[in-house]
């Protein structure tokens, strides 16, 4: 048992601490959550580590699909309805992303010079390319990223009822791109255009709260060149 920790008034601090954060966990979630507890352990901690392991999680699993009004609609990808309002707010976890502003084999190149162990800078990869004072008329050093806030990016989100849908980021947002964000990652949407079934991000409608899934985030990583490959092909890409 966990002791004096899962007393119900604690439980019910730890819970409403989540819903603040537009989280609303399931009853199952909160007592696995108080059963991995130390007993005594300050409510300021017990609350932090419930977030925390909270944005770990699958929201599928984790928390409630109620109220309505923290799900996306269930028909949210319908291309048929012009524009909607998503009011929210609708907390989300990211399952996939993608710079729709660089070409795939621009992407997949990167991703090589980055397992061939070229120089790197932080989380960015730089690729040198001849100076201009060569004597073969080779262009001067440019740099490269693998990954990096330029976009526009495309994410693939997922409410708490498994519904998912496509969002769009219509302006650049400085934690909205694929340095910051991990698959799994968690957003709060407030306040946003639906646009043919897609989400419309705007600074002012999205919450990045972070997180990640790790064995999603992982497989994602391990999978990517062959997916950009994949879509680069189909798509008749030719760099």
């Amino acid at each position: 048992m966990a002791g004096p920790a899962a007393s119900p008034e604690v439980i019910k601090a730890i819970a409403d601490y989540l819903r603040a954060k537009h989280f609303y966990p399931t009853p199952a979630w909160l007592a696995s959550f108080m059963a991995s507890t130390r007993p005594n352990t300050p409510m300021p901690a017990l609350q932090q580590t419930a977030l925390f392991r909270l944005l770990s999680s699958d929201l599928t699993s984790s928390v409630q699909r109620t109220p309505p009004i923290s799900i996306f609609p269930p028909d949210i990808s319908n291309p048929e309805i012009k524009e909607r309002k998503l009011t929210g707010p609708v907390a989300v976890q990211v399952l996939d992303v993608e710079d729709i502003g660089r070409s795939r084999w621009s992407q997949v190149e990167a991703i090589e010079a980055q397992e061939r162990g070229e120089m790197t800078k932080g989380r960015e990869i730089i690729r040198v390319v001849a100076d201009e004072s060569t004597t073969d008329g080779e262009p001067g050093a440019q740099a490269n990223t693998s990954t990096g806030a330029s976009g526009p990016f495309m994410f693939l989100l997922q409410d708490a009822a498994g519904t998912k849908a496509f969002a769009f980021d219509m302006s650049p947002m400085a934690n909205v791109n694929m340095q910051k964000l991990s698959i799994g990652a968690k957003l709060v949407l407030r306040d946003l255009l639906v646009a043919r079934g897609v989400v419309l991000l705007a600074p002012n409608g999205v919450e990045v709260l972070g997180g990640k899934v790790e064995a999603w985030d992982t497989k994602w990583k391990a999978e990517r060149k062959a997916a950009l490959k994949g879509k680069a092909d189909l798509g008749g890409e030719d760099g």
